[in-house]
């Protein structure tokens, strides 16, 4: 495992994301060359080395044939991207960028994702900075990213819509749920770019986990900054733990006057919207009145979406939300053969030694109706296919 920290103590924008990749080793002849396959023209790419408030970082400069780009529709991206020829794994990414970028602008603008109109973010550079950082994370094997609590600036910023104040609103939209603030500085350090690149890709936010480093790498920002030095570092190596660790959310709730039927498709729908677990817990409350305590457990990048389910999907008026650190085991998908036919088993493992193995139950279910045979059976197969 490859874990990547965003340290976003001056922000985040795309060049910055992928001034740190290229510093981090990415090489620039090799990003042009994956771009290129996005067959999108108009535009140069260069690297170089700067100093920001005397710490050297490098600077990735887009620079386009002509400065003024077409608002482009989220169905246009995806057409460049899909018709690319860029790997699946980084077309999937990208996508997924792009379409978290435009939830949050169409809940800005009171429209639908399909309706957005892309300015500044559907410009060619922004396509190159979201395609390219998600290109340099897989040329350099990431397999995991965790953020810092991000910067955001203050004062205010010029857009197509006019001045707005920092953080711009599709910023403060992509960043609901993750720990941000503010610094004296009356600069836009964190971009709807940057904003979005980390918020879909990192799996939490929250101090240095412990991690041996292995690279460390500067990407630069535009403008030297009074105080500090404008640039996002990225610091990448090994977990130290032999368990995975992530921070994690609790949202939790007293329901005593809800028709228990409702509980499975609420459950069904939380899972859905992202949430790692769904529990319910038997309470007793004031004046001896029976009631449900439900229990969700989440990313805080999810945790706006959790809330707004909740909500709609049950009779609660209000939630309480805690942060918890979280130690899990490794965790693997893997398709098996087995005398029944294919079924997917979770792999858990400490390290190199597998410590459990659970055959996925609905493939268990299908291929024990399918053959007539115990359903155990079935799945002592699976368990026994998985360590051979």
């Amino acid at each position: 495992m490859t874990l990547a920290y965003f340290d976003c103590f001056s922000g985040i924008s795309g060049d910055m994301t992928l001034g740190a990749l290229v510093d981090a080793g990415l090489s620039i002849e090799i990003l042009r060359s994956e771009l290129a396959k996005l067959n999108l023209p108009g535009y140069a790419i260069t690297s170089e080395k700067v100093k920001r408030s005397g710490l050297a970082a490098t600077k990735v400069h887009v620079v386009l044939d002509e400065k003024e780009q077409p608002a482009r529709l989220l169905s246009d991206i995806k057409e460049i991207i899909s018709d690319s020829s860029l790997s699946p794994a980084v077309k999937q990414k990208s996508l997924n960028i792009f379409q978290h970028l435009a939830v949050a602008e169409a809940k800005v603008h009171g429209t639908t994702p399909d309706k957005v109109h892309f300015h500044e973010v559907g410009a060619v550079d922004a396509l190159v900075d979201i395609v390219g950082s998600v290109i340099g994370l897989d040329y350099l094997g990431i397999t995991e990213i965790i953020g810092s609590p991000l910067n955001v600036g203050s004062g205010t910023v010029h857009t197509q819509h006019g001045k707005l104040p920092v953080p711009a609103p599709a910023t403060v939209e992509l960043l609901t749920g993750i720990p941000l603030y503010s610094s004296s500085i009356t600069l836009e350090l964190t971009t709807p770019t940057g904003a979005a690149i980390i918020s879909t890709l990192a799996t939490s936010f929250g101090p240095l986990p412990q991690i041996s480093i292995s690279r460390i790498a500067y990407g630069a920002g535009n403008k030297d900054l009074p105080g500090q030095p404008n640039v996002l570092r990225l610091m990448i190596g090994e977990p130290v733990s032999a368990y995975e660790e992530d921070t994690s959310i609790v949202i939790e709730s007293n329901i005593d006057d809800m028709n228990p039927q409702l509980y499975n498709h609420l459950i069904e729908t939380l899972m859905a919207k992202g949430a790692h677990d769904v529990y319910l817990t038997p309470i007793i409350m004031k004046k001896g009145r029976p009631a449900i305590l439900l229990s969700v457990i989440t990313d805080k990048s999810k945790s706006a979406e959790i809330v707004d389910t909740i909500f709609r999907e049950t009779t609660s008026i209000g939630v309480r939300i805690q942060g918890v650190g979280r130690q899990k085991l490794s965790r693997e998908i893997r398709e098996i053969e087995t005398n029944y036919g294919k079924i997917h088993v979770k792999i858990s493992r400490r390290g190199d030694e597998i410590m459990t193995v659970t055959p996925e139950y609905e493939d268990c279910r299908r291929l024990a109706e399918e053959k007539q045979v115990p359903l155990k059976r079935i799945m002592e197969e699976a368990k026994k296919g998985s360590t051979a």
